[in-house]
């Protein structure tokens, strides 16, 4: 897939994906607080440091967090999101790692070792509070068909290579989740992704936030 075809792909799916991340995450009628234990599996997951961790009590809990999938062997969409997605982690710089935690999982576990993810993070620059995660198939598989990064048709699903190019974000805490194209720009994301505050603390979102730059040139 090149470039160009991707970029108008992810946009031509966003609507879908929206809808079918909020129905995946909002499967409840009435959701409240601590109702993410409920629909996001807690199965084990390594870190690119080899922890290994819970995904829901040690990740997610009563967090505020930035998801995507990708996986190491990629050779062109993956790399533009990783990219696009430090310039997000740049935006945030002073609260990732400290309230806002960005995880990237594989969507290829048997290739992707902690050591493997290590590089790749430290190719992008990932600094502290940007997680790459790595676990068995089955238990990795459960977490992207529970966080709705599933794709209508069953034969392009099942397409490693032609996965949902979206980022989730949200607020465990408060319940409440979004999605956007991965694509999308670096300072676009970030403000997303401040928006899922609490409001009553009357916070601006870009207080304390310098915006970032413009993504990468795609052509």
């Amino acid at each position: 897939m090149n470039r160009r075809s991707f970029i108008e792909e992810a946009v031509q799916a966003l609507a879908q994906t929206a809808l079918t991340v909020g129905q995946a995450i909002a499967e409840t009628p009435t959701p409240t607080r601590g109702q993410g234990s409920r629909r996001i599996p807690n199965v084990p997951v390594i870190t690119h440091h080899n922890q290994t961790v819970r995904f829901y009590d040690d990740l997610i809990k009563d967090k505020h967090v930035l998801i995507n999938f990708m996986y190491a062997s990629c050779p062109d969409s993956c790399p533009l999101q990783t990219a696009n997605l430090a310039l997000v982690q740049k935006a945030l710089a002073p609260r990732v790692g400290k309230d806002i935690f960005m995880y990237s999982i594989t969507l290829d576990p048997a290739h992707d070792t902690p050591a493997m993810l290590k590089a790749y993070a430290e190719r992008f620059n990932a600094g502290p509070g940007w997680s790459f995660l790595s676990g068995t198939e089955q238990d990795m598989e459960l977490i992207r068909r529970r966080l709705g990064f599933v794709d209508p048709d069953p034969v392009v699903d099942k397409d490693k290579a032609s996965h949902i190019g979206v980022v989730l974000y949200g607020n465990d805490r408060l319940d409440r989740w979004a999605g956007c194209p991965a694509m999308s720009r670096s300072a676009d994301i970030a403000e997303y992704v401040l928006w899922m505050e609490d409001r009553r603390k009357e916070l601006r979102p870009w207080d304390g936030i310098s915006r970032p730059a413009a993504p990468l040139p795609l052509a």
